[in-house]
Order: C-alpha cells, then sequence, then structure tokens
C-alpha cells in the first residue's frame, strides 16, 4: 500500500510594510489566497526574520524605517537569490530605479490592487520554480549546453559560467538570459522580453528590463549583452 502523498507546503512569504492598515489588509488578502504570510514593520526587523526563516519570496516597501527595503534588498542579495517584489508609493522616481539597481526582480505602485499583487507574486513563483521545472527528469536525454565565448548556459542544469566559473543568477536574470541564448544575434524587443520573462499582458515599464540587463551585464560582462538603440537587445554571438 503506498504512502498517502503530502499536501503541498505552503508558500512562505516575508511582507515587510511600516504602514499598519496596509500591512494588516495585504496579509489577510494574501492568506486567503493560500499564501503563509510573516510580516515586520521595519527594514531590521524584517532582515532579523529573512535570515532565521526560510521564505519563498520577499515583498519590500521602499520607505521603512531603520533599514529602508533598497537597503534590506542588498543585504538579501549578498547571500540569497530569492525573489524580491519591490513596492514603492511612487511609480516613477528614483525608488523604483533604486530598487531594480538593488537586484530586485519586480515592483508594483501603490495603492496596488490585490489581484495585481498577486498576479505579480505568481509571476515571480513561476520564474523561482522554472529551473526545477525545466531540468529534466532522470533517464531523460540531457539538455544542451550553449556556449557564446567564455560565457556557457547549461539548459538541463540551469548553470551559467564564465571562464568555467560558476555565476549566480536570479530567477529572473536566468530567465532573461535564456531568452537571449535561445536566439543569439537576434534584437529582442523590450515589450518582448517584458512579455516573456516577466508575463506582462500589456507593455509595463521598461526600465525592468533595461536594469536587468545592467545586472546581467555586470555579472557577465559588459560587452555580452549589446544595446540596439530604438530596438531593444542582442546576446553577441
Amino acid at each position: 500500500m503506498s504512502s498517502p502523498v503530502p499536501p503541498p507546503r505552503p508558500v512562505r512569504v516575508l511582507l515587510v510594510e511600516d504602514d499598519d492598515l496596509m500591512r494588516r489588509s495585504f496579509t489577510v488578502a494574501l492568506e486567503r489566497y493560500g499564501y503563509e504570510l510573516r510580516a515586520a514593520a521595519d527594514g531590521l526587523t524584517g532582515l532579523e526574520l529573512f535570515r532565521d526563516e526560510p521564505f519563498d519570496l520577499l515583498i519590500l516597501d521602499v520607505m521603512l524605517p531603520g533599514l529602508d527595503g533598497i537597503g534590506l534588498c542588498r543585504r538579501v542579495r549578498e547571500t540569497s537569490l530569492v525573489p524580491v517584489l519591490m513596492m514603492s508609493a511612487r511609480g516613477d522616481g528614483l525608488d523604483v530605479v533604486a530598487g531594480l539597481e538593488a537586484g530586485a526582480d519586480d515592483y508594483v505602485v501603490k495603492p496596488v490592487d490585490t489581484f495585481v499583487l498577486v498576479a505579480r507574486i505568481r509571476s515571480l513563483l513561476r520564474r523561482a520554480t522554472y529551473t526545477a521545472a525545466a531540468a529534466p527528469s532522470p533517464g531523460e536525454a540531457d539538455g544542451e549546453v550553449l556556449v557564446f565565448g567564455d560565457l556557457a548556459v547549461d539548459t538541463a542544469g540551469m548553470e551559467v559560467s564564465v571562464g568555467g566559473q560558476p555565476v549566480a543568477l536570479t530567477p529572473t536574470e536566468l530567465k532573461l538570459l535564456l531568452e537571449f541564448a535561445a536566439r543569439p544575434g537576434v534584437v529582442l524587443e523590450r515589450h518582448t522580453l517584458l512579455r516573456n520573462v516577466w508575463e506582462y499582458g500589456w507593455d509595463g515599464d521598461s526600465r525592468v528590463v533595461d536594469l536587468c540587463v545592467q545586472r546581467l551585464r555586470r555579472k557577465l560582462g559588459r560587452e555580452r549583452i549589446e544595446t540596439v538603440r530604438g530596438f531593444g537587445y542582442k546576446l553577441r554571438r
């Protein structure tokens, strides 16, 4: 007699938001969708929770007492590739740019509708599980290793190396690189990348793409991904 299959583990989310009403509102709303929430009212408490407990996703407000969301994101990225969603009260300020440069995967602007927030969370989690889903099962044919100079992309193991040295990429960075690697030398427009990587069903903020490309360049080499002005980006062959 086979053993019963245990139920899937709830997705654990760390929410760091200093507004009491908003923190409670988001917690109740996300728990209704089946997420397991831990919440903090300031950046330092959020950092302590992150270090003490495992989380599948972080939601960080930009403006936080003690340690702001941007600083918290940087501290997280020192040790972890966990998906990070930033929340900003301003959609067009330096907050968004700074948060994405610090390593955030995506952002939403407050006030944010719960359905929009859940959609962005689901998109981030799909990227985070992409590597496990894409890797072949035992007995299946191995995937392909794509080589571009000293850059190697193992599409089965979901591993990246430069000059033989492994490079750690966030799920979003890895999925973006795979888009480029699948079509080397082909110009990919920003709206195409927003749709394929970030799963935006509309023309989203292209700064998300631009800043993620910048992060890839820092990790892989500045000349690896070429800007084609007025069109988008392409991976050098």
